[in-house]
């Protein structure tokens, strides 16, 4: 499969993750567990938006989009535009991971203090699962053709589940993963502060945060499946592909502090996405027929996310949900009932 990766973009690409990663982690092991305010999760945001339109700049600057070569500029504008598409495309699938985690917050009464690091955990899992699925998914379309048109009619399908789905609240309590982990671990009641083993009349016994960390990697696991062939419908270019996944979700912690206390104003949302995987589904499904514009889905994804937005604010939801539970307090409830 071609792609415009050499050697050197892959090496300064890694190497960039890796430092931003170890600052990062610098960061938060010198702050320790605290809660992450509106402003610094603004400020966080802004950075990552900035250093990731710095290295589309980048991109766009090394192919030769300045040069005197019309053959290199047009080779420049049209990465550059794909990298664009596919970063918001990922960010925008992003937000339904981010309210999935608040849900999951929620639920386990998790310490505001002690969701940084599982985030973080999170993303070094999701940043790995990720490679490993693209470079996959990457070997299989340049194999099997064919595979476009799988990857493009299971997008359809996610959209319109998506749509039918859309302001119902998961129950958690019967969901298979969490149910099959109950009955297997054994399960403190409280939290241990950020341990995720802890002793409890002498028993040793996992954390509520552990299943946390656990739930979360599933989440990524789940939201991979339909974002990784959501952007093998913009481009089968490795290097895009690897690279607007990877900037997408090291932005992602920061932009779960900023939205989490403003999700419910955006109780549309869900829609907006299920109509942009249903119309890159479709995209998939015409690729032989006809190829819509790069620019053209870059587009219809951010009107169709801005329409859901205003829509949101101007809408107020027909009801509120049932409230979320901490972790064993529905049990609790009905056992006191």
């Amino acid at each position: 499969m071609q792609s415009i990766g050499s050697p050197l973009m892959w090496s300064l690409f890694a190497a960039f993750v890796i430092v931003a990663l170890l600052v990062d982690f610098f960061a938060m092991s010198k702050q320790g567990a605290h809660r992450v305010g509106m402003r610094e999760a603004a400020v966080w945001s802004v950075i990552w938006f900035g250093v990731s339109f710095v290295f589309m700049g980048w991109l766009w600057w090394y192919l030769g989009g300045t040069g005197p070569d019309p053959v290199a500029r047009d080779l420049a504008n049209g990465k550059a535009l794909e990298f664009l598409t596919g970063y918001l495309i990922e960010k925008a699938l992003a937000v339904d991971n981010i309210f999935v985690f608040l849900m999951l917050f929620t639920y386990f009464a998790v310490p505001a203090e002690f969701q940084k690091r599982v985030l973080m955990i999170g993303i070094l899992g999701a940043l790995v699962l990720r490679a490993v699925m693209i470079l996959v998914g990457a070997w299989l379309i340049s194999q099997f053709h064919w595979v476009l048109y799988i990857f493009g009619a299971f997008l359809v399908f996610t959209g319109v589940k998506m749509w039918w789905a859309a302001g119902q609240e998961p129950d958690l309590d019967n969901n298979p993963a969490l149910k099959w982990m109950r009955r297997r671990i054994k399960i403190s009641p409280i939290y241990d502060g950020e341990k995720f083993f802890t002793v409890v009349q002498g028993v040793r016994m996992a954390t509520p945060l552990l299943l946390v960390i656990l739930l979360v990697g599933i989440v990524d696991i789940v939201f991979a499946v339909d974002s990784i062939p959501a952007i093998f419908a913009i481009t089968t270019d490795p290097f895009i592909v690897l690279t607007s996944n990877v900037f997408a979700i090291l932005g992602l912690r920061a932009m779960y502090f900023l939205l989490a206390n403003v999700h419910e104003r955006f109780h549309l949302l869900s829609y907006g996405l299920a109509i942009i995987l249903v119309f890159i589904g479709a995209k998939m499904l015409l690729i032989d027929i006809y190829k819509i514009p790069v620019a053209f889905s870059l587009g219809f994804t951010a009107v169709a996310l801005a329409v859901t937005m205003i829509l949101s604010l101007r809408i107020p939801p027909k009801g509120t949900p049932g409230g979320a539970y901490p972790f064993g307090a529905k049990k609790r409830e009905e056992e006191r009932a």
